[in-house]
């Protein structure tokens, strides 16, 4: 999975929100901005994205979500639960039809709440409901699993588009 791959995938998701009229917001995690770098590569992209950014700390998420304290208390990182907890945030923050979040490890090594290198947490939160996965790549490679979590977080924003 390389950069363009990332960007093809990005822009048959943003092909669809722009036919639809409809936007995205995203909250990238162990990705590290590539989800909305994969959104941002067609062109005219300012007609379905509406912004985003990289949680990558604690601090980071209140600052980008404007959240109230302990509401992600009741959620543990790298989980379903909590990616979808993040899209809808995201969604709602930037006044969205969509959000997207990506919570993940991408190595090398144990990521402080203990979750495997290569694990990622993927959830599309939109008017028809949610849609989440999980990516397990099964090695340490910070890269390939950024740009493993990015390919998936897009292509689940695609297929739940076209769905």
């Amino acid at each position: 999975m390389n950069l363009e791959d990332i960007a093809r995938i990005g822009g048959e998701a943003g092909a669809l929100l722009k036919a639809r009229g409809q936007t995205v917001a995203v909250a990238d995690g162990a990705s590290g901005g590539l989800i909305s770098a994969g959104l941002l590569a067609l062109p005219g992209a300012s007609a379905y994205y509406v912004g985003g950014g990289v949680i990558y700390t604690l601090k980071g998420r209140r600052l980008l979500l404007d959240h109230e304290p302990g509401t992600f208390r009741a959620f543990k990182g790298v989980t379903e639960d909590y990616a979808c907890a993040l899209a809808e945030a995201v969604r709602a923050r930037f006044g969205a039809d969509w959000g997207i979040a990506e919570s993940g490890a991408a190595g090398p090594g144990v990521h402080p709440y203990g979750v495997p290198s290569g694990r990622s947490a993927i959830a599309v939160v939109g008017p028809n409901g949610a849609a989440s996965i999980v990516v397990e790549t099964g090695h340490e490679d910070r890269l390939a699993n950024m740009a493993a979590f990015a390919a998936g977080g897009l292509a689940l924003l695609r297929d739940t588009l076209s769905g």
